[in-house]
């Protein structure tokens, strides 16, 4: 068995966990709304349409925030469509799935749904095909309590009370080629700096979010964000960041390691924001917004056929992933990732929530299940609360396709407010355990609490409608305690949650 050993200390912090790190997305793009969160004729079905089994797994994920409505969809968005009475609302070309938008779940709808899954929209606006004043008329509807015209028609539309939301989306990823009104840089920091300004007018207690490179493997990244924020630094709160990653050449150790290529995104433009707040003799510092991150590509060629042959056809089952177990290892380092830059990146959205790259899985009619990824983003969004910590960690190392040095175990924890401490860590290692040493002096008598264990040994497992707890977390060992020393055995191929708490 091979050997890891961890340093923790309550002074080693990184920083506060923001409990929107585990937010997820919610796109009008396949069946995410339509067959997702709402199918009015389904036997679980509320009174206003949405499926009662989706919203209890949504609960279960504990999300804080959900991104909508896109997404490349809201570069061509009207937001007037999606309110006031439904038949009254346009059908309308989505060109950016090639499918048609029925509108028939709007802004008033998702708020209710939000509501109901203990959680809050984060909205973006479209600065693709509209710009400012589109921007601070929703801010308007959505947030003015009353006495002018958006706001009126608001309580018109039956809600009397403002919707309050407080987290606004500059557009999406407006450097992209593939997005409807693609801007340069600087065209796009102008608008966003202005439609920044406009909707802080309207309610200047919320925040906003700009527009990042759509991908580190963009041409214009690094000066994409240079030029954008020396445009709009002082009306943003916050830069997105957006990172997918893919195994379709089966190589499963290179797989693994990809979270090392997403910390070096999230430093790479911490530095770039931190540039411009230098040039900007600004003290403001502004933060990371990882509003889209998974894996995805096992539905690429599916989605390809799909639009060739349902083209402008309503809620194609486009993205619809079929996640295995490495995929759930690669987004259990994917969260400790964030973990581990807590002090910088403080909203994140698994892309998406449900059907489309998404941890919940539905049938039309049917039921309702949880993909693998499922679990690590439920098990971090539970117990990664509290402070991060910066943890000395010794493991052997291997090398692969794209790095060298990579830990076998990939490991972080968090400090509770309750004095709790919850290790999560991930063993990279195909055949062998590892047995983890950890010194814990620092943080008096603790006592194993509990170790939530995801293992299955073929890496390529499923779960599906008729056999969902195939990848499912199980009981593992507690480990001991001795003098301040925690040892514990992390199996091969695992995710790993592993509690501690004061002992009485």
């Amino acid at each position: 068995m091979k050997k890891a050993r961890m340093i923790l200390d309550r002074d080693y912090a990184i920083g506060r966990i923001d409990r929107r790190l585990y937010g997820s997305f919610i796109e009008h793009l396949g069946r995410a709304v339509y067959g997702g969160i709402y199918e009015p004729d389904h036997p679980t079905a509320d009174r206003h349409g949405f499926r009662r089994d989706v919203i209890d797994l949504v609960r279960r994920l504990d999300v804080p925030v959900v991104r909508y409505p896109g997404g490349n969809f809201v570069s061509g968005f009207n937001w007037e469509d999606s309110i006031g009475p439904r038949d009254r609302r346009p059908k309308r070309l989505d060109l950016a799935w090639a499918t048609t938008e029925t509108n028939e779940v709007g802004l008033h709808e998702f708020v209710d749904w939000a509501r109901d899954a203990n959680s809050e929209v984060m909205y973006a606006v479209n600065l693709g095909t509209r710009g400012p004043d589109a921007a601070r008329n929703i801010v308007e509807y959505s947030n003015h309590r009353g006495g002018t015209q958006w706001s009126d028609l608001r309580i018109k539309n039956g809600a009397k009370e403002p919707f309050n939301i407080k987290l606004w989306c500059l557009g999406n990823e407006m450097d992209g080629p593939w997005q409807m009104g693609q801007k340069t840089a600087y065209e796009y920091g102008r608008v966003a700096s202005e439609a920044g300004k406009m909707m802080k007018l309207v309610d200047s207690g919320i925040e906003l979010v700009a527009c990042g490179s759509s991908s580190l493997t963009m041409p214009t990244f690094g000066a994409w964000e240079y030029e954008v924020l020396d445009q709009c630094y002082d009306q943003v709160d916050y830069v997105s960041i957006h990172r997918y990653y893919g195994n379709p050449t089966g190589d499963t150790p290179g797989f693994l390691a990809r979270n090392m290529d997403m910390d070096e995104f999230i430093k790479t433009v911490v530095a770039i924001c931190d540039a411009v707040g230098g040039k900007k003799h600004s003290r403001k510092k502004l933060m990371l917004s990882f509003d889209e991150w998974n894996v995805w590509y096992h539905s690429n060629a599916q989605d390809r056929e799909i639009v060739k042959r349902d083209k402008w056809g309503v809620a194609l089952p486009l993205l619809e992933d079929i996640y295995n177990f490495e995929d759930a290892l690669l987004v259990g380092s994917m969260l400790i990732t964030m973990l581990r830059n807590a002090d910088r990146v403080k909203i994140a959205c698994m892309a998406q929530l449900v059907n489309v790259i998404a941890p919940i899985m539905t049938r039309n009619g049917g039921g309702a299940w949880a993909q693998t990824i499922y679990w690590p983003l439920m098990h971090a969004s539970r117990y990664g609360r509290g402070t991060a910590l910066r943890p000395v960690v010794q493991s052997p190392a291997y090398d692969c396709s794209d790095y060298t040095d990579v830990q076998l175990l990939d490991a972080t924890a968090t400090l509770g407010d309750d004095g709790s401490l919850t290790i999560f860590a991930v063993n990279r290692d195909m055949k062998e355990d590892i047995k983890l040493t950890c010194d814990l002096r620092a943080f008096g008598e603790l006592r194993p609490a509990e170790h939530i264990l995801l293992h299955h040994d073929d890496v390529k497992a499923v779960n599906t409608e008729d056999q969902p707890d195939t990848v499912s977390p199980q009981k593992g060992g507690h480990g001991k305690v001795d003098g301040g020393h925690f040892t514990i055995r992390v199996p091969a191929l695992s995710w790993n949650v592993i509690r501690l708490e004061k002992a009485e």
